[in-house]
């Protein structure tokens, strides 16, 4: 598949860009180098290799979610410019 100038100004328009004719040469020039190494990588054998979204073997680090009593509370609301009970008190600032 070759891209073409017309493809070009197709995706241009689509993206409300204005692009030069040098401009529209050199992107088709450069998609066409793109496309014509995905041609090179669909020519390897890729037979028996599993499809994989990482080079190394990725486990999850994440700890199970456990909620927990928390007694900072108090220390937190006490740093707080302006506070209502236990909240934080903002200004309004939707009219």
């Amino acid at each position: 598949m070759k891209i073409t100038i017309k493809d070009v100004e197709y995706v241009a328009k689509l993206a409300r860009l204005s692009l030069t004719i040098d401009e529209k040469n050199k992107f088709a020039g450069q998609l066409n180098a793109i496309l014509e190494h995905m041609d090179e990588l669909n020519k390897l054998d890729t037979e028996g290799i599993p499809p994989t979204s990482h080079a190394v073997v990725m486990e999850n680090v994440f700890r199970d979610d456990k909620v927990e009593k928390s007694d900072v509370i108090d220390g937190i609301i006490s740093n707080a410019p302006e506070k209502e009970d236990r909240f934080f008190k903002v200004k309004k600032v939707i009219e």
